[in-house]
């Protein structure tokens, strides 16, 4: 595994197909859109153009971003719709999640899970899990928009303290409440935290 300084290029972003209904979930899609847009990164996301998925991405694109989805296709109107999707920068129609989640992994370089559901939450798991295991030590953040993330990160402390994660110098993510931080969070770690070389990575999993 290499100890040198991670370059951050394009950021991987999690969150739900759905808005939610704390309003503070979708404004914090947008302006993270942004800020990856604003610090020269690319997005790589689900695909998704409705929800806080569609937030995100919108908000990249209004600022000039270059955006990534990746989506199965039985999904591709379920969370979006053709003509949005033709809006993108480029799109990836995958045969099933398993491969679309090994796209997304290769194509960033950090990830983040902002509010969402069940598909959110198992796709930051498996990240957290693969850092575990060794395979990456690539950025990861919890966008802890109004403490959504606080019970699961209780969990994870709980975990720990039962002995239950035993590299648990692995598995640091950042938490960081505001999404106007996120990216200034992820470039601050990624000079001092080394990140392992994509090829070869993926045939490890």
């Amino acid at each position: 595994m290499s100890k040198e300084a991670t370059t951050i290029r394009s950021v991987c972003v999690y969150c739900g197909s759905q808005p939610g209904r704390d309003p503070d979930h979708m404004l914090a899609g947008r302006l993270l859109g942004k800020s990856i847009a604003s610090h020269g990164l690319q997005l790589v996301y689900g695909g998704g153009t409705r929800g806080i998925m569609g937030a995100v991405a919108s908000g990249v694109l209004s600022a000039g971003g270059h955006v990534t989805g990746i989506i199965p296709e039985f999904l591709m109107d379920k969370e979006a719709t053709r003509h949005s999707l033709g809006q993108l920068n480029e799109l990836i129609v995958t045969a099933d999640m398993h491969e679309r989640k090994h796209k997304m992994f290769e194509r960033a370089d950090a990830f983040v899970a902002l509010p969402g559901g069940i598909g959110t939450l198992e796709e930051i798991v498996e990240i957290m899990t693969w850092a575990q295991l060794g395979r990456h030590r690539k950025p990861m953040v919890f966008g802890n928009i109004n403490g959504f993330w606080t019970p699961l990160l209780e969990l994870l402390q709980h975990m720990r303290d039962e002995g239950f994660v035993h590299t648990s110098h692995l598995v640091q993510p950042l938490v960081i409440d505001k999404a106007e931080e996120i990216v200034p969070g992820i470039l601050g770690v990624a000079t001092s935290k080394g990140s392992e070389g994509e090829s070869g990575i993926i045939s490890k999993l």
